[in-house]
């Protein structure tokens, strides 16, 4: 029973992170321990990790291969049952010192994936009666088998997920490369501020990592703007505004029928995010919450970004003029609800703009 449930919690997660947190939950409670941790051996650095320390938070936690307890597992394959850890000479004390946890009882087994190799650790800490026995270790030894497969599957779909994400993501740049001095800090400032937004509305994690990697394709379509419209440094004529105003169409053309729910995103976004709330916006003219919700967002950013941002036709805007105008355009230009959340996201949008100041050497404007 215990086995079939382990199993099903695990098998349909696909996020490393996630998964890594599930399966210590699960062994922590099975074993009834104080204490798991799920190591993972990084190759190229030639250590193990863990983002996995239950009882003091979500730390990264290095160790050398081959030293500590998890080290020693790690290099000879063998499982370690220690009652007493203090007297151990392979236990490292220094985590214990700097957390004010005694770990008393430890058990430890390899993680191998399909060839056999080392895959990583699960260390279980203070057995909450007495200390962990063969039975245990066998128990340990047989999730650790069903983990691993599930380890081995979430790290292909995270390269796949990675590999197509940089698709994406040097997609968008081709579209703002053009007519944007700073194109990646650009991309990086809408992708954080889409998230930030999407946190403070409480959308669900997915979805929040999928717009974030959606709302960079927002001006896609800019690739069939002409340079003497894009890059013209004064206004534009009535007629050269109208061609400007087709790129959401063009945008949605290119992204159109795609099947992954982030593409999905990235097409209603650049069809729409030059919609208004009021219904005075383009191509469409379409109004309040017709607006798909994700574009409404990206409408927010994109022009927070753009008047904080110097642009060969115009100079920057503080962040509190910009803030300002932005409030003032809500329910106008704005939704309000998403403005409002906005607002509340001021602080992180402003350490996020200082720390990105600070490496350029200059100075932020409030």
């Amino acid at each position: 029973m215990l086995l079939a449930r382990f199993g099903r919690r695990i098998a349909s997660e696909t996020r490393i992170d996630s998964l890594l947190t599930i399966i210590a939950e699960e062994v922590r409670n099975i074993l009834d321990a104080d204490r798991c941790s799920v190591f993972l051996v990084d190759t190229e650095k030639n250590e193990l990790w863990t983002k996995v320390a239950l009882g003091v938070g979500e730390k990264v936690l290095r160790i050398p291969m081959g030293q500590g307890i998890a080290g020693f597992v790690s290099k000879t394959g063998s499982a370690v049952n220690i009652r007493d850890a203090y007297r151990d000479t392979r236990f490292m004390q220094d985590f214990d010192k700097i957390t004010g946890y005694q770990t008393k009882t430890v058990l430890a087994v390899p993680l191998k994936d399909r060839e056999g190799k080392a895959l990583g650790i699960f260390e279980v800490l203070n057995k909450s009666k007495g200390a962990f026995n063969e039975e245990d270790e066998g128990f340990l030894r047989i999730l650790a088998t069903i983990a691993a497969s599930s380890i081995e599957n979430a790290r292909l779909y995270e390269n796949l997920r990675k590999s197509h994400l940089e698709t994406i993501y040097r997609m968008a740049m081709v579209a703002e490369y053009r007519d944007q001095q700073d194109t990646a800090s650009h991309l990086r400032r809408i992708s954080k501020y889409t998230g930030l937004i999407g946190a403070e509305l409480a959308l669900a994690l997915d979805l929040i990592e999928d717009l974030r990697y959606a709302s960079p394709l927002h001006d896609i379509g800019k690739v069939a703007i002409p340079d003497s419209i894009l890059l013209k440094p004064g206004k534009l004529t009535p007629d050269e505004y109208e061609e400007m105003k087709k790129h959401p169409i063009y945008g949605a053309r290119m992204l159109e029928g795609a099947e992954s729910r982030l593409l999905h995103l990235a097409r209603n976004i650049a069809l729409a995010h030059h919609e208004h709330w009021d219904g005075t916006g383009y191509p469409y003219g379409i109004q309040g919450e017709k607006i798909p919700l994700e574009a409404r967002i990206v409408s927010v950013v994109d022009v927070f970004d753009a008047l904080t941002t110097r642009r060969v036709y115009k100079g920057a805007w503080s962040v509190g003029d910009t803030f300002n105008y932005m409030l003032e355009q809500s329910g106008r230009l704005f939704d309000p609800s998403i403005i409002a959340s906005f607002a509340n996201c001021r602080p992180q949008i402003e350490e996020l703009l200082q720390d990105e100041t600070k490496a350029l050497g200059g100075g932020l404007t409030s």
